[in-house]
């Protein structure tokens, strides 16, 4: 089965890190993107960069700059892994540097399409 892993960081979280720090935990995200279960995933530029779009009440298209939701993690990235079931899944989710930086990463199993 596919799962989603959805990451979400804190947008402090690599204030005060230095360039050694930085790097090994690029390292870490490489070595879960390299492994043979991850088969997909992207690292998105920060939230400053985002446009949501939404309709207004009247059916008009709107866009606004930023995210939508103020909360105190924003969607930094995802893996997408295969795994016999939700531990394996979890398991990979445990070793994604967001969670132990104090933000979070949502598992979510993906929809299977049929043909």
């Amino acid at each position: 089965m596919r799962y989603a892993l959805l990451i979400c960081e804190a947008p402090d979280a690599y204030d005060g890190l230095g360039d050694t720090e930085r790097d090994a935990i690029h390292g870490e995200y490489m070595a879960i993107s390299a492994a043979p279960q991850t088969v997909g995933g992207a690292h998105l530029q920060t939230a400053d960069t985002a446009t949501t779009v939404r309709m207004n009440g009247g059916g008009d298209v709107l866009t606004t700059d930023g995210p939508f939701a103020d909360t105190k993690e924003v969607f930094g990235g995802w893996f997408v892994v295969e795994a016999d079931d939700l531990d394996g899944a979890l398991e990979v989710a445990g070793r994604i540097p967001a969670v132990r930086m104090g933000g979070c990463v949502e598992v979510r199993p993906i929809v299977e399409q049929s043909s």
